[in-house]
């Protein structure tokens, strides 16, 4: 079983910045891809980025220059630092992790962008 949670979001102006971390526990193996998602009131949940195993990465057109997503396997742990943060970017932020069959996914952090 694996456990994911997410930490870091909160409220913050537009132009500022905000660090999310995704905390992993259980049986994780550093192969296994992982992303970050975000659903916005109203919307349908998205990707925002990914990460393979051997640190790929993968993001969204609407994001691409201000966020990079990074992974450490020895702490089990990602990260999405987000900078030049926009009110669009308001909405709850979920860590994903794969690991075929099963897709597992922590219960979200909310980042709130005020104009």
């Amino acid at each position: 079983q694996v456990q994911l949670v997410e930490s870091g979001g909160g409220l913050v102006q537009a132009g500022g910045s905000l660090r999310l971390s995704c905390a992993a526990s259980g049986t994780i193996f550093s192969i296994n891809p992982m992303g970050w998602y975000r659903q916005a009131p109203g919307k349908q949940r998205e990707v925002v980025a990914s990460i393979s195993g051997g640190g790929r990465t993968d993001y969204a057109d609407s994001v691409k220059g201000r966020f990079t997503i990074s992974r450490d396997n020895t702490k089990n742990a990602m990260y999405l630092q987000m900078n030049s943060l926009k009110p669009e970017d308001t909405a709850v932020y979920h860590c994903n992790l794969r690991a075929p069959p099963m897709d597992y996914w922590g219960k979200g952090t909310l980042v709130i962008v005020s104009s």
